[in-house]
Protein backbone atom coordinates (compact mmCIF):
# COMPACT_ATOMS: atom_id res chain seq x y z
CA UNK A 1 0.00 0.00 0.00
CA UNK A 2 1.18 3.40 -1.07
CA UNK A 3 2.20 5.41 1.69
CA UNK A 4 0.82 9.37 2.03
CA UNK A 5 4.23 10.85 1.56
CA UNK A 6 6.05 8.29 -0.48
CA UNK A 7 8.18 10.63 -3.52
CA UNK A 8 8.97 13.35 -0.20
CA UNK A 9 12.75 13.35 0.52
CA UNK A 10 13.34 15.17 4.04
CA UNK A 11 16.91 16.81 4.87
CA UNK A 12 16.75 16.46 8.75
CA UNK A 13 19.01 18.98 9.80
CA UNK A 14 17.39 18.74 13.37
CA UNK A 15 18.50 17.70 16.89
CA UNK A 16 17.03 17.40 20.53
CA UNK A 17 13.31 17.27 20.45
CA UNK A 18 11.02 19.71 18.57
CA UNK A 19 12.79 19.26 15.25
CA UNK A 20 12.64 15.47 15.46
CA UNK A 21 9.36 15.22 16.21
CA UNK A 22 8.31 17.09 13.31
CA UNK A 23 10.53 14.69 10.80
CA UNK A 24 9.76 11.26 12.37
CA UNK A 25 6.04 12.34 12.16
CA UNK A 26 6.75 12.79 8.02
CA UNK A 27 9.09 9.76 8.06
CA UNK A 28 6.07 7.96 9.63
CA UNK A 29 3.68 8.93 6.45
CA UNK A 30 6.33 7.37 4.25
CA UNK A 31 8.70 10.44 3.71
CA UNK A 32 12.35 9.37 2.76
CA UNK A 33 14.20 11.21 6.06
CA UNK A 34 17.77 11.85 5.36
CA UNK A 35 18.83 13.05 9.28
CA UNK A 36 22.68 14.44 8.85
CA UNK A 37 24.82 14.28 12.07
CA UNK A 38 28.09 15.44 12.83
CA UNK A 39 30.95 12.47 12.37
CA UNK A 40 31.79 10.70 15.79
CA UNK A 41 29.32 12.61 17.42
CA UNK A 42 25.64 12.79 15.79
CA UNK A 43 22.32 14.34 17.58
CA UNK A 44 23.26 15.17 21.06
CA UNK A 45 20.50 12.80 22.47
CA UNK A 46 22.39 9.86 21.42
CA UNK A 47 24.20 9.86 24.90
CA UNK A 48 21.76 12.15 27.18
CA UNK A 49 20.14 10.14 29.59
CA UNK A 50 21.41 6.80 28.86
CA UNK A 51 20.24 4.34 30.77
CA UNK A 52 22.28 1.19 28.84
CA UNK A 53 25.99 2.12 28.61
CA UNK A 54 27.32 2.79 25.04
CA UNK A 55 24.09 2.80 23.65
CA UNK A 56 21.52 4.97 22.02
CA UNK A 57 19.12 6.68 24.43
CA UNK A 58 15.75 6.36 24.52
CA UNK A 59 15.71 10.10 24.26
CA UNK A 60 17.18 9.54 20.68
CA UNK A 61 15.50 6.13 19.97
CA UNK A 62 12.01 7.39 20.54
CA UNK A 63 11.86 10.29 18.33
CA UNK A 64 14.02 9.45 15.48
CA UNK A 65 12.19 6.20 13.86
CA UNK A 66 11.89 5.43 9.77
CA UNK A 67 15.19 7.38 9.14
CA UNK A 68 18.49 6.84 7.62
CA UNK A 69 21.51 8.60 8.93
CA UNK A 70 24.42 10.30 7.11
CA UNK A 71 27.74 11.80 8.72
CA UNK A 72 28.61 14.92 7.01
CA UNK A 73 31.42 17.53 7.98
CA UNK A 74 29.49 20.40 6.37
CA UNK A 75 32.53 22.60 7.50
CA UNK A 76 34.58 20.21 5.37
CA UNK A 77 34.77 21.82 1.61
CA UNK A 78 33.77 18.41 0.27
CA UNK A 79 31.50 17.98 2.89
CA UNK A 80 29.07 21.27 1.45
CA UNK A 81 29.74 19.97 -1.78
CA UNK A 82 27.69 16.45 -0.78
CA UNK A 83 25.22 19.02 0.95
CA UNK A 84 24.52 20.80 -2.14
CA UNK A 85 24.14 17.75 -3.73
CA UNK A 86 21.83 16.62 -1.30
CA UNK A 87 19.38 20.01 -1.72
CA UNK A 88 19.32 19.93 -5.26
CA UNK A 89 17.51 16.03 -4.38
CA UNK A 90 15.94 16.57 -2.02
CA UNK A 91 11.94 18.22 -1.35
CA UNK A 92 12.28 19.90 2.65
CA UNK A 93 15.40 20.94 4.53
CA UNK A 94 13.98 20.92 8.32
CA UNK A 95 16.25 22.46 10.82
CA UNK A 96 15.65 23.92 14.85
CA UNK A 97 19.53 25.59 14.95
CA UNK A 98 20.07 28.59 16.66
CA UNK A 99 19.33 31.63 14.12
CA UNK A 100 21.65 32.56 12.08
CA UNK A 101 23.54 28.95 12.18
CA UNK A 102 22.82 28.25 8.51
CA UNK A 103 23.61 30.99 6.96
CA UNK A 104 27.09 30.87 8.84
CA UNK A 105 27.52 27.13 7.34
CA UNK A 106 27.18 29.06 3.89
CA UNK A 107 23.43 28.05 3.01
CA UNK A 108 21.00 31.01 3.59
CA UNK A 109 18.01 30.80 2.01
CA UNK A 110 18.81 32.93 -1.38
CA UNK A 111 21.31 30.23 -2.05
CA UNK A 112 19.53 26.99 -1.17
CA UNK A 113 16.69 29.17 -3.40
CA UNK A 114 19.07 29.46 -6.27
CA UNK A 115 20.32 25.74 -5.98
CA UNK A 116 16.90 24.00 -6.13
CA UNK A 117 14.16 27.05 -6.51
CA UNK A 118 11.48 23.83 -4.84
CA UNK A 119 12.96 23.17 -1.72
CA UNK A 120 10.93 24.51 1.30
CA UNK A 121 13.23 25.13 4.23
CA UNK A 122 11.29 24.63 7.41
CA UNK A 123 12.76 25.80 11.12
CA UNK A 124 11.79 25.90 14.54
CA UNK A 125 12.83 28.62 16.43
CA UNK A 126 12.44 29.96 20.18
CA UNK A 127 10.32 33.30 19.11
CA UNK A 128 8.99 35.11 16.53
CA UNK A 129 10.39 38.15 15.41
CA UNK A 130 11.28 40.84 18.01
CA UNK A 131 12.83 41.43 21.53
CA UNK A 132 13.74 37.82 21.97
CA UNK A 133 14.29 36.27 18.45
CA UNK A 134 17.89 35.53 19.11
CA UNK A 135 17.17 34.19 22.70
CA UNK A 136 17.88 30.18 23.33
CA UNK A 137 14.05 28.43 24.51
CA UNK A 138 14.25 24.51 25.83
CA UNK A 139 10.81 23.06 26.70
CA UNK A 140 10.21 24.65 30.00
CA UNK A 141 11.27 28.21 28.57
CA UNK A 142 8.94 28.11 25.80
CA UNK A 143 6.12 26.89 28.29
CA UNK A 144 6.95 29.79 30.94
CA UNK A 145 6.77 32.46 27.58
CA UNK A 146 4.14 30.92 25.75
CA UNK A 147 1.28 31.45 28.88
CA UNK A 148 0.86 27.59 29.71
CA UNK A 149 2.92 28.02 33.21
CA UNK A 150 1.25 31.36 34.61
CA UNK A 151 -1.67 29.77 34.08
CA UNK A 152 -1.24 25.82 35.47
CA UNK A 153 -1.05 24.74 39.08
CA UNK A 154 -2.53 26.04 42.10
CA UNK A 155 -3.77 29.54 42.84
CA UNK A 156 -1.64 30.01 45.65
CA UNK A 157 1.33 28.40 44.90
CA UNK A 158 4.00 28.49 42.05
CA UNK A 159 3.16 28.33 38.45
CA UNK A 160 4.06 24.95 36.80
CA UNK A 161 5.36 23.76 33.51
CA UNK A 162 3.22 20.54 32.75
CA UNK A 163 4.83 17.04 31.76
CA UNK A 164 2.93 16.95 28.09
CA UNK A 165 6.18 18.32 25.92
CA UNK A 166 3.72 21.28 24.54
CA UNK A 167 6.95 22.99 23.73
CA UNK A 168 9.42 20.66 22.01
CA UNK A 169 6.90 18.27 20.31
CA UNK A 170 3.96 20.71 20.24
CA UNK A 171 6.01 22.69 18.09
CA UNK A 172 7.16 20.19 16.08
CA UNK A 173 3.50 19.11 15.67
CA UNK A 174 3.08 22.35 14.21
CA UNK A 175 6.06 22.53 11.58
CA UNK A 176 4.79 18.97 10.34
CA UNK A 177 1.60 20.73 9.36
CA UNK A 178 3.18 23.63 7.80
CA UNK A 179 5.62 21.56 6.03
CA UNK A 180 2.78 19.51 4.46
CA UNK A 181 0.64 22.90 3.62
CA UNK A 182 3.72 24.14 1.87
CA UNK A 183 4.12 21.11 -0.35
CA UNK A 184 0.59 21.10 -1.19
CA UNK A 185 1.15 24.20 -2.74
CA UNK A 186 3.72 23.78 -4.41
CA UNK A 187 1.54 21.36 -6.69
CA UNK A 188 -0.06 25.11 -7.56
CA UNK A 189 2.90 27.30 -7.74
CA UNK A 190 6.24 25.03 -8.24
CA UNK A 191 7.78 26.77 -5.95
CA UNK A 192 9.59 26.60 -2.79
CA UNK A 193 8.84 28.73 0.48
CA UNK A 194 10.13 29.50 3.91
CA UNK A 195 8.20 27.70 6.68
CA UNK A 196 8.84 28.77 10.44
CA UNK A 197 7.22 27.58 14.03
CA UNK A 198 8.29 29.73 16.67
CA UNK A 199 7.76 27.58 19.85
CA UNK A 200 6.25 30.72 22.17
CA UNK A 201 3.93 30.75 19.35
CA UNK A 202 3.30 27.22 19.77
CA UNK A 203 2.34 27.11 22.77
CA UNK A 204 0.67 30.33 23.04
CA UNK A 205 -1.78 28.33 20.38
CA UNK A 206 -2.17 25.48 22.48
CA UNK A 207 -3.12 27.76 25.42
CA UNK A 208 -5.81 29.56 23.48
CA UNK A 209 -8.36 29.22 25.54
CA UNK A 210 -6.64 31.29 28.19
CA UNK A 211 -6.20 34.02 25.94
CA UNK A 212 -10.17 33.60 25.62
CA UNK A 213 -10.42 33.72 29.31
CA UNK A 214 -8.18 36.96 29.35
CA UNK A 215 -10.70 38.88 27.01
CA UNK A 216 -13.89 37.45 29.33
CA UNK A 217 -11.87 38.69 32.78
CA UNK A 218 -12.32 42.45 31.80
CA UNK A 219 -16.63 41.77 31.75
CA UNK A 220 -16.67 40.01 34.96
CA UNK A 221 -15.45 37.13 36.98
CA UNK A 222 -15.04 33.87 35.54
CA UNK A 223 -17.93 32.03 37.02
CA UNK A 224 -16.53 28.46 36.37
CA UNK A 225 -13.21 28.77 38.64
CA UNK A 226 -13.17 27.80 41.82
CA UNK A 227 -12.47 30.77 43.43
CA UNK A 228 -15.40 32.39 42.31
CA UNK A 229 -16.85 30.24 44.58
CA UNK A 230 -14.69 30.82 47.27
CA UNK A 231 -15.27 34.27 46.97
CA UNK A 232 -11.84 35.35 46.21
CA UNK A 233 -11.72 38.50 43.75
CA UNK A 234 -9.90 38.02 40.59
CA UNK A 235 -7.05 40.06 39.84
CA UNK A 236 -6.25 41.67 35.77
CA UNK A 237 -4.85 38.61 34.49
CA UNK A 238 -5.87 35.01 34.03
CA UNK A 239 -5.49 33.16 36.95
CA UNK A 240 -3.87 29.65 38.04
CA UNK A 241 -7.16 27.58 38.48
CA UNK A 242 -5.96 24.05 40.07
CA UNK A 243 -7.57 20.88 38.37
CA UNK A 244 -10.59 23.63 36.79
CA UNK A 245 -11.96 22.05 33.60
CA UNK A 246 -10.93 24.77 30.76
CA UNK A 247 -14.25 24.34 28.43
CA UNK A 248 -16.78 25.66 30.83
CA UNK A 249 -18.30 22.98 32.02
CA UNK A 250 -16.99 22.40 35.89
CA UNK A 251 -14.53 19.94 36.81
CA UNK A 252 -12.53 18.23 38.90
CA UNK A 253 -9.63 15.77 40.13
CA UNK A 254 -11.43 13.52 43.21
CA UNK A 255 -9.99 10.63 45.43
CA UNK A 256 -10.70 7.25 44.24
CA UNK A 257 -10.44 4.08 46.14
CA UNK A 258 -6.66 3.57 47.16
CA UNK A 259 -6.02 7.10 47.05
CA UNK A 260 -4.25 6.95 49.90
CA UNK A 261 -1.13 4.42 48.59
CA UNK A 262 -1.68 4.86 44.97
CA UNK A 263 -0.73 8.68 43.62
CA UNK A 264 -2.74 8.27 40.88
CA UNK A 265 -6.25 6.81 42.33
CA UNK A 266 -8.10 9.45 41.35
CA UNK A 267 -10.26 10.48 38.62
CA UNK A 268 -11.10 13.93 36.82
CA UNK A 269 -14.76 14.33 36.54
CA UNK A 270 -17.13 16.72 35.12
CA UNK A 271 -20.38 18.09 36.02
CA UNK A 272 -22.03 18.47 32.34
CA UNK A 273 -25.14 20.27 32.82
CA UNK A 274 -27.30 18.09 30.91
CA UNK A 275 -26.32 14.89 33.20
CA UNK A 276 -27.18 16.63 36.24
CA UNK A 277 -29.70 14.56 37.07
CA UNK A 278 -28.17 11.68 36.13
CA UNK A 279 -25.56 12.63 38.69
CA UNK A 280 -27.49 13.68 41.76
CA UNK A 281 -29.00 10.22 41.10
CA UNK A 282 -25.25 8.20 41.05
CA UNK A 283 -24.14 9.86 44.29
CA UNK A 284 -27.17 9.47 45.71
CA UNK A 285 -28.34 12.95 46.01
CA UNK A 286 -32.00 13.04 44.11
CA UNK A 287 -33.36 16.30 45.79
CA UNK A 288 -30.92 18.29 44.22
CA UNK A 289 -32.45 17.48 40.91
CA UNK A 290 -35.40 19.91 42.02
CA UNK A 291 -33.76 21.79 44.97
CA UNK A 292 -33.48 25.38 43.40
CA UNK A 293 -29.71 26.20 45.13
CA UNK A 294 -28.52 22.91 43.01
CA UNK A 295 -31.16 22.74 39.72
CA UNK A 296 -29.93 25.04 37.25
CA UNK A 297 -25.93 25.35 36.54
CA UNK A 298 -25.94 29.19 37.53
CA UNK A 299 -26.81 28.70 40.67
CA UNK A 300 -24.16 25.78 41.05
CA UNK A 301 -21.22 27.56 40.34
CA UNK A 302 -20.65 29.25 43.77
CA UNK A 303 -21.37 26.51 45.26
CA UNK A 304 -18.75 24.06 43.67
CA UNK A 305 -16.75 23.03 46.50
CA UNK A 306 -19.22 21.34 48.32
CA UNK A 307 -20.78 19.63 45.34
CA UNK A 308 -17.62 18.44 44.25
CA UNK A 309 -16.76 17.27 47.94
CA UNK A 310 -19.99 15.43 48.17
CA UNK A 311 -19.14 13.49 44.44
CA UNK A 312 -15.59 12.76 46.04
CA UNK A 313 -17.31 10.77 49.06
CA UNK A 314 -18.93 8.50 46.18
CA UNK A 315 -15.89 8.23 44.36
CA UNK A 316 -13.45 7.28 47.14
CA UNK A 317 -15.60 3.91 47.19
CA UNK A 318 -15.06 3.13 44.15
CA UNK A 319 -11.62 2.49 42.11
CA UNK A 320 -11.30 4.81 39.37
CA UNK A 321 -12.18 1.57 36.80
CA UNK A 322 -15.20 0.98 38.51
CA UNK A 323 -16.49 4.96 39.05
CA UNK A 324 -15.54 5.33 34.95
CA UNK A 325 -17.75 1.99 34.33
CA UNK A 326 -20.73 3.46 36.13
CA UNK A 327 -19.96 7.02 34.87
CA UNK A 328 -19.55 6.25 31.83
CA UNK A 329 -23.23 4.33 31.48
CA UNK A 330 -25.00 7.24 32.56
CA UNK A 331 -22.47 9.42 29.42
CA UNK A 332 -20.63 11.07 32.34
CA UNK A 333 -17.97 12.75 31.44
CA UNK A 334 -15.06 11.60 33.37
CA UNK A 335 -11.57 10.06 32.65
CA UNK A 336 -8.87 7.68 35.11
CA UNK A 337 -5.54 9.12 35.83
CA UNK A 338 -3.42 6.70 33.86
CA UNK A 339 -0.26 5.99 34.99
CA UNK A 340 2.87 5.62 32.37
CA UNK A 341 2.76 2.25 33.89
CA UNK A 342 -0.88 1.90 32.91
CA UNK A 343 -0.66 3.31 29.74
CA UNK A 344 2.71 1.28 28.86
CA UNK A 345 0.21 -1.98 29.71
CA UNK A 346 -2.68 -0.96 27.50
CA UNK A 347 -3.09 -3.41 25.01
CA UNK A 348 -6.04 -1.89 23.42
CA UNK A 349 -3.10 1.05 22.81
CA UNK A 350 -0.87 -1.76 21.41
CA UNK A 351 -3.70 -3.15 19.04
CA UNK A 352 -4.23 0.55 17.53
CA UNK A 353 0.03 0.96 17.25
CA UNK A 354 -0.66 4.06 19.66
CA UNK A 355 1.99 2.24 22.06
CA UNK A 356 4.53 -0.46 19.80
CA UNK A 357 7.27 -2.50 20.76
CA UNK A 358 10.45 -1.39 18.37
CA UNK A 359 13.93 -4.02 18.26
CA UNK A 360 16.90 -2.29 18.01
CA UNK A 361 20.10 -3.99 17.30
CA UNK A 362 22.32 -2.57 20.46
CA UNK A 363 19.24 -1.63 22.56
CA UNK A 364 16.95 -4.60 22.45
CA UNK A 365 13.24 -4.34 22.53
CA UNK A 366 11.85 -1.10 23.71
CA UNK A 367 8.30 0.55 23.65
CA UNK A 368 7.85 3.57 21.87
CA UNK A 369 4.57 6.03 20.59
CA UNK A 370 3.59 5.19 17.45
CA UNK A 371 2.04 7.59 15.03
CA UNK A 372 -0.66 9.72 16.63
CA UNK A 373 -2.55 10.16 13.59
CA UNK A 374 -4.33 7.46 11.62
CA UNK A 375 -4.89 7.05 8.21
CA UNK A 376 -7.27 4.21 6.20
CA UNK A 377 -5.24 4.29 2.91
CA UNK A 378 -1.60 4.94 4.57
CA UNK A 379 -0.64 2.55 8.27
CA UNK A 380 2.23 3.67 9.99
CA UNK A 381 5.12 1.25 10.35
CA UNK A 382 7.55 1.82 13.37
CA UNK A 383 10.57 1.29 12.45
CA UNK A 384 13.70 1.21 14.10
CA UNK A 385 16.01 4.63 14.69
CA UNK A 386 19.14 4.37 12.64
CA UNK A 387 23.19 4.03 13.79
CA UNK A 388 25.09 7.12 13.77
CA UNK A 389 26.08 7.61 9.78
CA UNK A 390 24.38 3.78 9.30
CA UNK A 391 23.20 4.59 5.87
CA UNK A 392 25.96 7.31 4.47
CA UNK A 393 27.45 5.17 1.67
CA UNK A 394 23.73 4.06 0.92
CA UNK A 395 22.59 7.83 0.61
CA UNK A 396 25.73 8.75 -1.54
CA UNK A 397 24.90 6.20 -4.15
CA UNK A 398 21.69 5.72 -4.01
CA UNK A 399 20.33 9.24 -3.59
CA UNK A 400 23.06 11.56 -5.04
CA UNK A 401 24.13 8.68 -7.75
CA UNK A 402 28.16 8.54 -7.14
CA UNK A 403 30.34 6.01 -7.61
CA UNK A 404 32.59 4.13 -5.67
CA UNK A 405 35.38 6.26 -6.92
CA UNK A 406 33.81 9.53 -5.84
CA UNK A 407 32.54 7.88 -2.10
CA UNK A 408 35.95 6.63 -1.42
CA UNK A 409 37.35 10.28 -2.11
CA UNK A 410 34.60 12.01 -0.54
CA UNK A 411 36.02 9.78 2.74
CA UNK A 412 39.47 10.30 2.04
CA UNK A 413 38.98 14.00 2.49
CA UNK A 414 37.58 13.36 5.70
CA UNK A 415 33.74 15.16 5.11
CA UNK A 416 32.15 11.71 6.36
CA UNK A 417 34.49 10.42 9.06
CA UNK A 418 35.20 12.06 12.55
CA UNK A 419 38.53 13.92 12.74
CA UNK A 420 41.77 11.74 12.84
CA UNK A 421 43.68 12.67 16.13
CA UNK A 422 47.94 13.06 15.38
CA UNK A 423 49.74 11.06 17.43
CA UNK A 424 52.20 13.33 19.43
CA UNK A 425 55.95 12.83 17.93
Amino acid sequence: MTKALEGVRILDFTHVQSGPTCTQLLAWFGADVIKVERPGVGDITRGQLQDIPNVDSLYFTMLNHNKRSITLDTKNPKGKEVLTELIKKCDVLVENFGPGVLDRMGFPWEKIQQINPKMIVASIKGFGPGPYEDCKVYENVAQCTGGAASTTGFRDGLPLVTGAQIGDSGTGLHLALGIVTALYQRTHSGKGQRVTAAMQDGVLNLARVKLRDQQRLAHGPLKEYSQFGEGIPFGDAVPRAGNDSGGGQPGRILKCKGWETDPNAYIYFITQAPVWEKICDVIGEPTWKTDPNYAKPAVRLPRLNEIFGRIEQWTMTKTKFEAMEILNKDDIPCGPILSMKELAEDQSLRATGTVVEVDHPTRGKYLSVGNPIKLSDSPSDVERSPLLGEHTDEILRTVLGFSDHQVADIHKSGALDPPQKQAAE
